[in-house]
């Protein structure tokens, strides 16, 4: 095994602090990296405070993970020495049912989360990207541009896929009206593909804070929704609205918005139920649905159109001793966009 530096919880109370962990020596279809850098997101925070139904600790956070390949097994094909990769929020699946063979392993039973999971043995805990290095099967780990910056790269993994996803699943082109709830990590993603993707994108939003930056991200309106008059201007409006928040909203009003057969997608995992009128569905026969991750398929798909239309997020990089600072910063939305960790301060 190889002991590796780490930060990270040991219990839903505590601070998250340096530990040490175990990784396993690379076998024949695995990949060790040396972690550059990991952004930090919201689910890190709800994860280490256990927030989730299932928590496992010690928990090292973070899904979002940019690395340099240091050791490649003997049978590994997709990767090198010196490559620049990637790992998002998956490091294993089943590999056998019908959501791995289709490439959704995001969907699968047997799917292995980056961290607070167990491997597929049942027993071995995984650990995140809040580390010095990873072990991870090839078919696990995405590739890199040289074009795009590996810091500003590392939420693409998360944040990058969430959006990207259900803009690509409703096929979201030219001339598609796209209204993205909130402006904050998954927002700022959502609005720059929506964008390049070639859509008319309107940012909605409780103030006009965050205006000017959603203009310079590629929206092409934005609008006030404590404004009664949001509601009636953009009524019947859009094709997709996706909501990137966690906080509760009015679903019956931004579901006035859409047009016929238009779709509202909850990306940000609400604190309780969602509640919403089925005349409003009904009425042009909308719909209110979910999306999660994507699976490593179009995860790559997402890095190679990011990386053609030069397309990152927006970060402030940390070192790891301010992780516990970002968190709290994360709460209060004291962020533009995302924070990222230069796993540099680890070593």
């Amino acid at each position: 095994m190889l002991t590796t530096k780490a930060y990270g919880a040991q219990s839903a109370t505590s601070t998250i602090d340096p530990m040490e962990i175990s990784r396993r020596e690379p076998g024949p279809h695995d990949v060790l990296f040396d972690i550059l850098f990991c952004g930090v997101c919201h689910t890190d925070i709800h994860m280490s405070r256990g927030q989730f139904p299932r928590t496992i600790f010690p928990m090292v956070p973070g899904h979002e993970v940019i690395g340099k390949v240091t050791q490649v097994g003997s049978a590994v094909s997709k990767h090198k020495i010196g490559d620049i990769v990637g790992i998002g929020c998956l490091v294993d699946s089943c590999r056998e049912c019908g959501e791995c063979h289709a490439g959704e392993e995001q969907f699968c039973n047997g799917r292995v989360g980056t961290y607070n999971a167990f491997e597929r043995d049942g027993k071995t805990p995984t650990y995140g990207g809040y580390s010095t290095r990873m072990t991870v099967d090839e078919s696990y780990v995405l590739k890199i541009s040289p074009r795009l910056d590996p810091a500003a790269a590392a939420p693409l993994l998360c944040a990058g896929i969430t959006t990207y996803s259900p803009l690509r699943h409703w096929k979201v082109g030219k001339g598609s009206k796209v209204g993205v709830i909130g402006l904050g990590g998954l927002g700022h993603m959502a609005v720059k593909i929506a964008a390049a993707m070639g859509s008319d994108v309107t940012v909605l939003s409780t103030s006009d804070s965050k205006k000017a930056d959603a203009l310079r991200l590629g929206a092409s309106d934005f609008a006030v929704t404590k404004d009664a008059a949001t509601f009636k201007r953009l009524a019947g409006h859009f094709d997709l609205i996706l909501n990137t928040v966690s906080a509760n909203v009015n679903y019956d009003a931004y579901i006035s918005l859409l047009k016929r057969d238009g779709n509202l997608v909850v990306l940000g995992i609400p604190d309780g139920p969602l509640s919403f009128n089925a005349f409003g569905l009904m009425l042009k026969r909308r719909s209110v649905s979910a999306s999660l991750i994507g699976g490593i398929r179009e995860t790559q798909e997402m890095l190679d159109f990011c990386a053609d239309h030069g397309i990152v997020s927006d970060i402030e990089t940390i070192a790891i001793n301010q992780v516990n600072e970002a968190y709290e910063r994360i709460l209060k939305s004291d962020v533009r966009y995302r924070f990222v960790i230069d796993m540099a301060s680890l070593r």
